[in-house]
């Protein structure tokens, strides 16, 4: 018997077994001759009625060679990818029309009828057009032609290719909206959107300071009873008792409980530092009780007759001077504490070498501290001697008067924090009294004058810390409030990152309130933030008035007590408020007359100690900044090189603000 040979060339040369029936190449399923296209499969029975030529048949041919089995829908919807487009067009037009670019043109009428067998089986194409944009995200004005385009290689399950199509012309609706095709088959919740790019919230132009108005809620009336807050830092040399003096006057007023006292005096006898028992009321951490030195500023808080204080126990060792710089920048005053015993004094003092008792003067006053409390501490040590008194009196005065405290805004206490000597009540010890006759400490603190806030410029909150509580929620920060003021609903802008964000919780003292004014030492909870975009040294602002954000300062500096010149090159750590960055001297512009002000020398070559200067610096990255004559809290820079500050300054120029 002879078996005719099958050559693929076209379906038509297929064999039938019944004269009206027609055999799927694909699937052998059996057809009747009014069917284009097989029943089961959906394989096309003649291909002659798409292709106008030979070469476009055998095309055909090969394809169902390469994925027999597979009809030629599936063929073309789930094709591996290639690198040239594909389309699907629907347009008016007439049968073997093409476009200008090539592409097949067919109504959606004949796309139905010739993919799909006459029985029962359809496809509902719904079309809302939302606007005349692409699948590639470019918008089409042409009213007559709807045309979707999409790179094949990007997504093959969207891709279909019809190589020739004829029919009635129909027409699509077109508006200025988005497409969204919808198949009630096998591509039912197949959606094509094109989503606007999330953009970053613009920042407005800088206005005018001139043109701020403080709203009525900042200012305080004058019948509110509420005690004005101080925030008093605790400086001095390591080992002169600052931790004690804090933890000592806590719990005179009755702040620390016996039970806690106990506790501390216990653990303190067990490590073998029974001396340290009240410095653990301040000294939290283990690293600080094993090492038995401050290494972060520790707040509390106490309330005395005129003031709401906030303490601020800073570090005395060297190494940590860039804490005690970032905690008591927020001074309004401070209690430099000395170390009356022989030899102790004379360290902090830097007889062999510079001593954190000087260095921690000439900082407190470059932070603008005017009102400072001198404590000598450990009377008890030398016997509450007057001669060891007025001797440290006489050489620490003559030191902060070249730093620029004036006699009539200093004052001396003589006291002993261990044997509670003149802290909050008078003296008692007969050696004392018998020469002493002044305030104890407690009294001298509420004779400080008041704080000046400044409630007339436009929201300033110097981000001091980034922190996260069950109360405050996970994107939180805290810090003083250099400027205006918050409340809760605000909106605020957070530099240098530039974002918007609503102020969801304020607590001031660990206690939750509506609202902070200028000198406030709070903590808020913000939301629509991302927390990465917090930075200790960021500043809070309002979103109308935004903080400067520079990477080039000119600054006029003070250079301390140095060995080593400073030459133009020298690398450096710069603090303002509480930002610290890398930066370089790029040029000294002039040395300055200290006694007139005024530019004795272009552009000298070096600077030697005691000098002062105009300089500019370039930093390694944007620091949130403003001239010290807008605000002083903001404009103020200390210069660090080598673990020591080596000049103290303020910004009298921004020289390159950057763009954020």
């Amino acid at each position: 018997m002879f078996i005719p040979m099958l050559d693929n060339r076209s379906d038509l040369e297929k064999p039938f077994t019944d004269p009206g029936m027609w055999q799927c190449s694909i699937c052998a399923h059996e057809n009747d001759t009014s069917n284009l296209s097989c029943e089961l499969c959906g394989v096309l029975r003649d291909l002659s009625l798409y292709f106008n030529n030979i070469s476009e048949t055998e095309a055909g041919a090969k394809r169902r060679n390469k994925y027999s089995g597979v009809s030629v829908l599936a063929r073309s919807l789930f094709a591996p990818s290639s690198t040239k487009s594909k389309a699907i067009i629907f347009s008016d037009g007439s049968q073997d029309n093409r476009n200008a670019t090539g592409n097949k043109q067919a109504t959606m009428d004949a796309l139905h009828k010739t993919y799909m067998p006459s029985k029962k089986r359809h496809i509902n194409i719904a079309v809302q057009i939302k606007d005349s944009v692409d699948a590639t995200g470019k918008k089409m004005m042409d009213s007559g032609i709807l045309q979707t385009e999409k790179d094949t290689s990007m997504d093959p399950c969207t891709s279909a290719e019809v190589d020739k199509l004829g029919g009635t012309s129909s027409s699509v609706p077109s508006s200025n909206q988005q497409v969204t095709p919808i198949l009630d088959h096998e591509l039912q919740h197949l959606s094509l959107e094109s989503k606007p790019k999330s953009s970053k919230p613009k920042i407005k132009k800088p206005a005018s300071i001139s043109e701020y108005k403080p709203e009525p809620w900042m200012l305080q009336s004058e019948d509110q009873e509420i005690r004005r807050q101080l925030n008093l830092a605790i400086v001095g040399h390591v080992d002169s008792g600052k931790s004690t003096l804090c933890g000592r006057l806590l719990h005179a007023l009755g702040l620390i409980s016996k039970k806690q006292m106990h506790k501390y005096e216990k653990e303190a006898k067990e490590k073998g530092k029974g001396s340290f028992a009240y410095a653990w009321a301040m000294d939290d951490s283990t690293d600080e009780r094993e090492r038995g030195i401050t290494m972060t500023v520790a707040v509390k808080y106490f309330d005395t007759e005129k003031y709401h204080v906030v303490l601020l126990d800073s570090p005395g060792h060297k190494d940590f001077v860039p804490n005690m710089i970032s905690g008591a920048t927020q001074a309004d005053a401070a209690i430099l504490v000395v170390d009356a015993s022989v030899g102790s004094f004379e360290a902090g003092m830097g007889v062999n070498g510079i001593g954190q008792t000087k260095e921690h003067s000439q900082l407190i006053r470059s932070f603008g501290v005017e009102n400072l409390i001198v404590a000598v501490n450990k009377m008890d040590m030398v016997e509450h001697s007057k001669d060891r008194f007025n001797f440290v009196k006489l050489q620490l005065g003559i030191f902060l008067r070249s730093c620029g405290f004036k006699d009539s805004s200093i004052t001396w206490v003589p006291l002993s924090a261990m044997a509670n000597e003149n802290l909050v009540t008078a003296a008692s010890d007969s050696r004392l009294l018998s020469w002493y006759n002044g305030n104890c400490l407690l009294k001298s603190i509420d004779s400080l004058p008041p704080p000046h806030r400044d409630v007339s410029r436009p929201l300033r909150l110097p981000i001091c810390d980034i922190i996260a509580s069950i109360t405050l929620g996970q994107v939180a920060v805290c810090g003083k409030v250099e400027a205006g003021g918050i409340r809760t609903g605000s909106k605020v802008l957070v530099m240098p990152s530039g974002d918007l964000a609503t102020v969801k919780t304020i607590e001031r003292d660990s206690s939750s309130c509506n609202l902070a004014r200028a000198g406030d030492n709070i903590a808020v909870g913000l939301q629509g933030l991302d927390p990465g975009h917090l930075v200790s040294g960021g500043v809070i602002c309002h979103p109308d008035f935004p903080v400067h954000v520079a990477s080039r300062l000119e600054l006029k500096i003070l250079v301390l007590e140095i060995t080593t010149p400073i030459l133009v090159g020298l690398q450096f750590e710069l603090h303002i408020h509480h930002a610290r960055v890398s930066a370089s001297l790029v040029k000294i512009l002039s040395l300055l007359d200290q006694k007139t002000g005024k530019a004795s020398k272009k552009m000298p070559r070096l600077l030697t100690a005691r000098q002062a200067a105009v300089v500019d610096v370039k930093l390694d990255k944007e620091v949130c900044v403003e001239e010290f004559s807008a605000l002083k809290a903001l404009g103020r820079a200390f210069l660090r090189s080598g673990g020591n500050t080596v000049a103290v300054g303020i910004v009298t120029r921004i020289l390159d603000e950057a763009k954020v």
